[in-house]
C-alpha cells in the first residue's frame, strides 16, 4: 500500500560457484536476517542491475506497468547486454515488455526454480526493505520498518488512525477508501 515498487536483475557467474549458493532461495522463503548477508554476498560476486520506480508511477501506470518499467531499469544496469533473460512470473506480452530484445522466458515461481531469478529476488526484497527503513524515520507511526508498506493489519491501522502519508499509494483501494472518507 506504500513505497515504490522495486526489481533487480542478476548475472551469476557460473565459474564461481560460491558457497553461499546453496542458500539463494525464494526471498519470501528468508527472513530479513538471512537475506542481508546474501545480497551482500550477490552484490560482490555477480553482476546486478537495481530498478526502483515509485509510488506516484504506480499510481498512475498501475502495479504491473510500474513493475515492468522497474526490470527495465534492472535491465538497462546491467552491462554488457543479456543473451537471454529469465523472468520471474507468466509469461509477458510485447506490449508490457517492448524493450527486451534479448530472447527470454518466464517462469511462473521462478524465485523458486532458478538461481539466478532467487537472487534478484533476494537484492529487489533487501533494497525495499531499505528504502522502507529510511521512510520509517520520515513517517513515524505507520511502522514502515515492520510491514515494509505491505497490507498487514497493522498497517490498515496507522492508516486509518494517521491518514495517509507522501508514500501511500492513492490508487490502492484501502489508501483510496480513507481519502473518501470510507471505512477500511
Amino acid at each position: 500500500m506504500a513505497g515504490p515498487v522495486v526489481a533487480a536483475a542478476v548475472v551469476l557467474d557460473p565459474s564461481d560457484a560460491a558457497a553461499w549458493w546453496g542458500e539463494l532461495r525464494d526471498s519470501k522463503l528468508l527472513s530479513a536476517r538471512a537475506r542481508e548477508p546474501l545480497a551482500e554476498a550477490i552484490r560482490r560476486s555477480a553482476e546486478v542491475g537495481v530498478g526502483v520506480v515509485g509510488h506516484e508511477v504506480i499510481d498512475a501506470v498501475g502495479i504491473s506497468v510500474a513493475t515492468f518499467k522497474a526490470m527495465r531499469l534492472a535491465l538497462e544496469e546491467l552491462s554488457p547486454a543479456q543473451d537471454y533473460i529469465l523472468l520471474d512470473g507468466r509469461p509477458p506480452t510485447a506490449v508490457c515488455l517492448p524493450y527486451l530484445t534479448s530472447p527470454h522466458m518466464a517462469l511462473v515461481g521462478g524465485d523458486r526454480r532458478c538461481l539466478s531469478i532467487a537472487a534478484a529476488s533476494i537484492v529487489a526484497k533487501v533494497e525495499r526493505d531499505r528504502l522502507m527503513l529510511e521512510y520509517e524515520g520520515l513517517f513515524p507511526g505507520y511502522g514502515f520498518c515492520r510491514h515494509k508498506g505491505y497490507a498487514t493489519a497493522e498497517h490498515a491501522r496507522s492508516l486509518a488512525e494517521l491518514g495517509p502519508c507522501a508514500i501511500h499509494r492513492r490508487s490502492w483501494a484501502p489508501v483510496r477508501a480513507i481519502l473518501e472518507g470510507l471505512p477500511l
